[in-house]
């Protein structure tokens, strides 16, 4: 079973005073390219929460959001006391004003406002983890449905390759007899005597190079074993890639040797089946 590397999850939970938000989208790559974004008070876990996400997804460019809404009444900053009643003794001994007057002075000073870092329970991580863990679930489905699709054509592009093989092997003998009649009649449009021992042993040499029955036995080979592969229950869209090549380098082979031309129509056709799964491989896992 094959995965795609397209997906999208999403996991969400309300607590009391805020809402806690993941998001997660994969697009294809080679490798694990992941982009986090998350508030600065939970980056001390984000190597934890970058491992869970790469044992799960192994490769994809993933966009994974972390978003925290505050929707009860929480206060990240502080009044510091001490500064701000130095402030206004101060300011007093410097010239006439009132009390609200010189606060307002003070409160426009220098580090008379201080953040109070939010500290983030155990309890909170461990309710981000498992949001993690359904938000990867979701997504891995997308990924699933969306390789199914992917598989179905897939097995319809090899079995039309098959089918087009099937059609070579048949007008094979076809060719060889064309190739035979084509140097025969040069030969006797030559209007020369040959030897035809050595006619007869060239000929063969020749048809030799232009045979392509070693071609046809391996391409049906690798046909049967991209087949073996999406059978598997692994999504390897590497080895698949790999397979393909090798389908397509015998396919360009028949194509070079067959030197008739409706052969060369057919391996068009297989060439053309190709290279919809080459892009279609490019988003296997």
């Amino acid at each position: 079973m094959i995965q795609s590397m397209t997906g999208f999850g999403k996991a969400t939970k309300q607590l009391e005073d805020k809402k806690i938000s993941i998001e997660l989208k994969s697009l294809n790559s080679k490798n694990l390219d992941l982009n986090a974004r998350m508030p600065n008070q939970y980056r001390e876990k984000e190597i934890l929460l970058r491992n869970l996400i790469a044992k799960s997804l192994v490769r994809g460019k993933v966009d994974f959001n972390l978003q925290v809404d505050i929707t009860g009444v929480v206060s990240s900053t502080a009044i510091n006391k001490e500064v701000v009643k130095t402030y206004v003794d101060q300011l007093s001994q410097i010239g006439k004003a009132t009390e609200g007057e010189l606060l307002n002075i003070a409160m426009r000073l220098p580090d008379t406002i201080s953040s109070v870092k939010e500290e983030i329970e155990d309890e909170e991580f461990l309710l981000i983890e498992d949001l993690l863990k359904d938000a990867l679930i979701d997504l891995n489905k997308h990924r699933s449905d969306e390789g199914n699709v992917l598989e179905q054509d897939f097995r319809l592009r090899i079995q039309n390759i098959s089918r087009l093989l099937e059609k070579v092997i048949a007008i094979d003998p076809e060719r060889v007899e064309g190739i035979k009649s084509r140097i025969q009649k040069n030969i006797s449009d030559l209007r020369e005597k040959v030897d035809e021992n050595r006619f007869e042993q060239e000929l063969i040499y020749y048809i030799e190079k232009l045979d392509i029955t070693e071609e046809k036995v391996r391409l049906k080979n690798h046909l049967e074993y991209f087949i073996e592969n999406l059978n598997s229950t692994d999504s390897n869209g590497k080895k698949l890639g790999f397979i393909s090549q090798e389908i397509g380098r015998e396919i360009n082979t028949i194509g070079s040797k067959s030197n008739f031309a409706a052969m060369q129509q057919l391996v068009v056709q297989m060439k053309d089946e190709l290279e919809k799964i080459k892009e279609q491989l490019l988003n296997v896992l």
